[in-house]
């Protein structure tokens, strides 16, 4: 089924590319920020179990997780400001414009770093709606690996800047976060990409309509270049959702 975007963009919705990493409750779910795996667990009511495997009708299960820390999750600036903003009311649109581009991080002293000058010369000109950031080596360990405590690599904050000043509107990437695993709080990039300057008293340039999607994973056979974004979440009054970009050639 061909479909037509903005009047301009030929897409084929039949061939989707999901880039979201599955939420289980089983050793192979991501993980970071210190916390155990997601919990899948059936509603038991006295002697009834809401498990069609002991007796019951259906499958009836309660489901605990943290968005940031166990898989593909899309995030507005409420995650870093006091006041509460919730990503099911600064995500109003769901179809953009994407480059997907591949980086390697650059060695500096301790961290691994994704530097403007990459993304600059990623980019080549380009003003895409969305970025995809991939980084290498692309390993599919990203998709069930345990990142905490082991310093993954993250943006530099003059790359955040420049992402916010081509006008990109929503940053993906296949990392825990943007920013530095332990950075003592400062967040350097997420306030940089959502133009916060202070997180008690809100600017009001401040980029409320801009989101962060993290811990993606785009297969090796995904080729770096122009796509359609489709980015779904679910419908949580949160500063963050599991969520499900897909993209789509052009």
């Amino acid at each position: 089924m061909i479909a037509r975007i903005n009047n301009q963009f030929e897409i084929d919705l039949s061939k989707p590319i999901d880039i979201s990493i599955p939420l289980s409750n089983t050793d192979s779910n991501p993980l970071a920020w210190y916390i155990e795996k997601p919990e899948f667990e059936p509603v038991v009511f006295g002697d009834w179990i809401g498990k069609v495997s002991e007796g019951s009708s259906t499958n009836f299960n309660t489901i605990f997780f943290n968005p940031h820390g166990h898989g593909t999750h899309t995030e507005c600036l409420g995650h870093i400001t006091r006041e509460f903003y919730s990503i099911n009311q600064c995500l109003k649109q769901f179809f953009f414009t994407a480059e997907l581009i591949s980086v390697a991080p650059e060695r500096i002293l301790e961290d691994l770093i994704i530097t403007k000058f990459q993304i600059e010369n990623a980019l080549n000109g380009k003003t895409p709606e969305a970025i995809i950031i991939r980084t290498l080596p692309n390993l599919e360990s990203k998709k069930n690996r345990n990142y905490s405590k082991t310093n993954p690599p993250y943006l530099a904050e003059d790359a955040a800047i420049f992402i916010r000043e081509k006008g990109i509107q929503h940053l993906l990437i296949d990392l825990p976060s943007v920013d530095r695993e332990e950075d003592e709080g400062k967040l350097l990039a997420h306030k940089a990409f959502w133009n916060v300057k202070n997180v008690e008293v809100l600017n009001s340039d401040a980029r409320l309509n801009c989101t962060i999607t993290e811990m993606i994973y785009v297969e090796e056979t995904v080729s770096d270049g122009s796509y359609i974004l489709n980015l779904q979440i679910a419908s949580f009054e949160n500063d963050a959702s599991p969520s499900k970009p897909i993209l789509f050639k052009i």
